[in-house]
């Protein structure tokens, strides 16, 4: 992986549209910036998709209750995945701020890899505060929001702007479950977490005792833009709901779906994203291209919930925040070696209707688990919902108190 360092200040237009800048060094003068415009730089976790999920939903309800703040977002994810969630302006800087977990997909992890990796960004790490300073301050950010790269807080801190974090783990408590080098690492890690002046604490979290001022706030994720009726219609669903079923596995996916276990369920549909799924009669796969002129946006997970009776996924915590705003059951693989795997599958466990399966069972057997009834949830409470609307609330009450 190689990190890029220079600088690029984007210059905006009269208009507050991002211009065209053409080149990857666009140097501009401060006079082009709007002077009164908030802005408000995001920076997301290199790692998978489920961190650009949950953090486009709050740029995205930011965006809403005030489209004049300019959102500048720091990230390796795809800007397909961010505009299927932000549907206005955003200046994307791609840059790698931290590691996460090295994948092959989305149950296998490389710890040497992984580790690498670590060592080369905390070799690096005064270069990249320092290129990302510059530009903080080039573009007079006045707040940094960041899920969860723990160099977000000396950046900010160095710019002179807050730091706030939403997540609900820190990195430092899946590396420090891996024993050896990784504790330094985690200790590093939690050293800069201690800089944060404010965590939004997600649901289905650790203690994440290293942030020193912690708010609890509820699920967060996006909504549904299309009505049921108009799903149903486009893809050909109908099934009863209760044989309708979603399998989801995040960006990285899964390298060997058993797909061929679908042939004992032939009068079920189940609804696929992988690009490389067969082309089976009971089997939807939503990127097709047949599907593409039908909506302005291609569906999202959270688009084909509503009309699907449970769904197949691992371990992760923007599918299952999702489900669990729209009530949807989770059937969940087991995660060995991946701390907050066990975290996420308690909280499911108490708030979801469910059912746990081993790995063996999902991809050695029949999936005959498929015909056994649901779990109830463990509790009765219902978790909150609006933490995507919290956290865009108290960024957009941040900008206008400092007007």
């Amino acid at each position: 992986m190689s990190y890029l360092l220079s600088v690029i200040v984007l210059p905006i237009t009269d208009n507050k549209q991002p211009a065209k800048c053409p080149s990857a060094q666009c140097p501009i003068p401060n006079s082009q910036f709007p002077m009164s415009r908030p802005t408000l730089y995001i920076a997301i976790t290199n790692h998978g998709f489920g961190h650009a999920v949950r953090t486009s939903s709050v740029a995205a309800k930011i965006q809403e209750l005030n489209p004049d703040i300019l959102l500048i977002i720091t990230t390796t994810a795809p800007r397909w995945l961010l505009e299927s969630y932000i549907t206005g302006d955003f200046i994307l800087r791609p840059r790698a701020l931290d590691v996460g977990v090295v994948q092959a997909d989305s149950l296998q992890m490389d710890q040497e890899a992984t580790l690498e990796k670590l060592r080369e960004i905390r070799k690096n790490q005064n270069s990249i505060i320092a290129g990302e300073v510059n530009f903080i301050k080039q573009n007079r950010v006045g707040l940094v929001l960041a899920d969860i790269p723990p160099l977000a807080t000396r950046m900010a801190t160095a710019a002179g702007v807050p730091c706030w974090m939403m997540s609900n783990f820190g990195w430092d408590f899946i590396y420090r479950d891996w024993g050896g080098e990784f504790v330094e690492m985690a200790d590093w890690i939690g050293e800069y977490f201690g800089k944060c002046d404010l965590l939004f604490r997600l649901p289905l979290h650790e203690p994440m005792a290293a942030f020193p001022n912690i708010q609890d706030v509820g699920l967060t994720g996006g909504n549904p833009r299309y009505n049921n009726d108009q799903i149903r219609e486009v893809f050909g669903i109908k099934t009863p709901l209760e044989k309708t079923v979603l399998l989801t596995f995040g960006g990285l996916g899964l390298e060997a779906i058993p797909y061929q276990n679908l042939q004992q369920f032939s009068d079920w549909q189940f609804i696929t994203f992988d690009a490389g799924a067969p082309d089976l009669p009971n089997l939807i796969n939503v990127k097709n291209q047949q599907f593409a002129n039908s909506f302005p946006i291609l569906p999202r997970p959270v688009d084909m919930m509503p009309v699907c009776g449970r769904l197949v996924s691992k371990p992760g915590y923007s599918t299952f925040s999702e489900a669990l705003r729209l009530e949807i059951p989770v059937v969940s693989i087991m995660r060995e070696g991946f701390a907050e795997a066990e975290v996420l599958l308690e909280w499911l466990q108490n708030y979801a209707q469910h059912q746990i399966v081993t790995a063996a069972e999902f991809f050695e057997g029949d999936w005959e688990f498929l015909r056994q009834p649901l779990h109830p949830p463990r509790l009765s409470d219902k978790l909150d919902k609006n933490g995507t609307e919290a956290i865009a609330q108290a960024v957009v009450d941040y900008f206008q108190e400092g007007d």
